[in-house]
């Protein structure tokens, strides 16, 4: 019966049902997201982050592969940031990067420990409160799965976009960079099935920088590649509206949306 309303109704009902039961459920987050006394604090310390770098670059390191054939040892002296498990690669880099930025709630329930433990000032999801408790680095995010658009004020709600590099570069553009530079966004997996769904892996991840990232036991999303192709051309404009820019450094990314630059070619 489900199967054949859906198959009766016209497309543009159920989007725009969608539309409105997406915008109830944000309706719903937006008191707690706005008024809670760890978000008020965490938006207090967030101005302190506005335009503060204004005039600089920074790199977002994506996860990708792509990362083991990058010489990262150029980036110990730069402004970057990292997200999810990049944690990972600390140890063999040698620096941990400026910034962290966590958004998934897989990730970050999985491993709230290691996360908790990390120094650098955090960006997480006003959801990770639940496992993540406030400390004077970490400042919660009111980011939402659905709604989309590009926010350029931090405090206030942002787009997820599918990707967490997308709040990053949302992140980055409320800190003032005129130049973001990406790396390590792969833009490709070998992991196949329904963007988004939950599954649970059964060995190595090789769609990751470390096999261990999503290894045997870890339960992650499938990626959503469309739905990130239309945040990062968000992204775009908002930048070149600004008179900033985003470039894309990652070795062999299949990613097209932002100008491709020689990695390398931006140190000399």
């Amino acid at each position: 019966m489900k199967q054949l309303i859906r198959k009766l109704t016209p497309d543009f009902l159920w989007a725009f049902g969608r539309e409105i039961r997406d915008g109830f459920v944000r309706w719903l987050q937006w008191p707690a997201a706005t008024f809670h006394p760890w978000r008020r604090s965490s938006i207090r310390k967030l101005a302190t982050f506005r335009n503060l770098h204004r005039g600089q670059r920074a790199f977002i390191i994506g996860n990708g592969p792509s990362l083991q054939v990058t010489d990262l040892s150029k980036l110990q002296r730069e402004i970057t940031f990292g997200m999810n498990r990049i944690y990972l690669l600390f140890p063999e880099i040698g620096f941990a990067t400026t910034y962290f930025l966590s958004v998934n709630d897989l990730v970050v329930d999985q491993c709230a420990e290691e996360i908790n433990s990390l120094s650098m000032p955090k960006f997480l999801s006003w959801r990770s409160h639940r496992v993540i408790q406030p400390e004077l680095n970490t400042h919660y995010l009111h980011t939402t799965y659905t709604g989309p658009r590009f926010c350029p004020d931090a405090r206030k709600r942002l787009w997820e976009g599918a990707t967490v590099t997308y709040v990053a570069l949302q992140l980055a553009y409320f800190m003032g960079f005129d130049q973001v530079i990406l790396i390590g966004v792969d833009h490709s997996f070998k992991a196949v099935g329904r963007p988004n769904t939950t599954i649970v892996s059964n060995g190595d991840d090789p769609d990751h920088f470390h096999p261990q990232y999503f290894g045997k036991g870890f339960r992650w999303q499938l990626p959503d590649l469309d739905t990130s192709e239309i945040a990062y051309q968000m992204a775009r404009e908002a930048y070149e509206r600004a008179g900033r820019q985003v470039i894309d450094a990652t070795v062999g990314g299949q990613l097209t949306i932002f100008p491709k630059v020689d990695y390398d070619s931006l140190f000399r």
